[in-house]
């Protein structure tokens, strides 16, 4: 329970004053008797000035959590949009056929396939680590609660 003698700010008289405007609105209080209970909630020092104004009405409701909206990036409009990297194959093909068609190039296209594979590897499994990196932060991220919609309210 709060200590009766805590001081209380603009922002606190002002919650108690939408909270009555909500039980007028909802058939609770009288206008004379909305007025009466603003009046002493805006001139209210302590806690404890404020509980007579509102011990004979209920509670707000306990509003049910709402599901996190899905951040910017993941929203989809309209159908899934499929998209391709570079068009390597035709290069390579064609590389293939000039590697074959000139006498002793065969080795210098098989040089260059294995650089290509060898920077590929490298790119795919940098790939990895990062997307695991990124994925230990962001849990670590919503878990500490700094996420950008938690707690709700913020």
């Amino acid at each position: 329970m709060i200590d009766d003698r805590i001081r209380i700010s603009d922002a606190d008289r002002e919650r108690v004053a939408a909270r009555l405007r909500e039980h007028f609105a909802q058939g609770r209080l009288s206008s004379d008797e909305l007025d009466e209970r603003i009046s002493a909630a805006l001139t209210a020092k302590t806690i404890g000035d404020l509980r007579p104004i509102m011990a004979d009405l209920p509670e707000p409701a306990p509003v049910a959590p709402q599901a996190r909206p899905s951040p910017p990036w993941a929203m989809r409009h309209g159908p899934p949009v499929y998209r391709r990297g570079p068009r390597l194959l035709p290069l390579v093909i064609l590389a293939l056929i000039v590697a074959l068609a000139i006498p002793g190039a065969n080795w210098v296209f098989l040089a260059f396939l294995q650089i290509v594979l060898a920077l590929w590897l490298v790119a795919f499994l940098g790939g990895i680590f990062m997307m695991a990196r990124f994925r230990r932060h962001m849990r670590h991220h919503w878990q500490s609660g700094d996420g950008p919609h938690w707690p709700p309210g913020r």
